[in-house]
């Protein structure tokens, strides 16, 4: 007797399982995602709720303007160079290292023009900055 000898089917592959399982990954990666566009950020500058502190000799109040200019102690700057206003403040600092540079720029000012003060007070050798705010009362006005 002689039997014949049976092939084995040929297993088959089902793709449908395996579509929907990626569907359902990708679907749940879509709608987990956020998506966010630094070039959109806006940002609010800081009001803080403090007394105010009394004026020490050793400050330089140096104020930046909405449009870029500058102003060392009430004085203003002809030019927007960091060179001119490294040399404005070690004029205001009259040699003291201990002086404080407080920056008191407008809400809208652009951020080169804050950075450019700070890189202005690194070459003047002033290394105590802090940045001036406006109390939660006047934030309203």
């Amino acid at each position: 007797m002689r039997f014949s000898r049976r092939r084995p089917d040929e297993p088959e592959i089902n793709l449908i399982p395996f579509i929907d399982v990626l569907l359902v990954v990708l679907i749940f990666l879509m709608l987990s995602t956020t998506y966010s566009r630094f070039t959109e950020l806006q940002v609010n500058l800081p009001s803080a709720n403090s007394e105010r502190l009394r004026e020490r000799p050793g400050e330089i109040i140096v104020s930046v303007a909405a449009d870029g200019r500058y102003a060392v102690n009430r004085q203003p700057i002809d030019g927007r160079s960091v060179d001119l206003l490294a040399t404005e403040l070690r004029q205001a600092a009259g040699g003291r290292d201990d002086a404080v540079v407080i920056i008191s720029a407008d809400a809208t000012a652009a951020h080169q023009s804050v950075v450019n003060v700070l890189d202005a007070a690194r070459r003047a050798g002033l290394q105590r900055l802090t940045f001036a705010t406006q109390t939660s009362g006047n934030a309203a006005r």
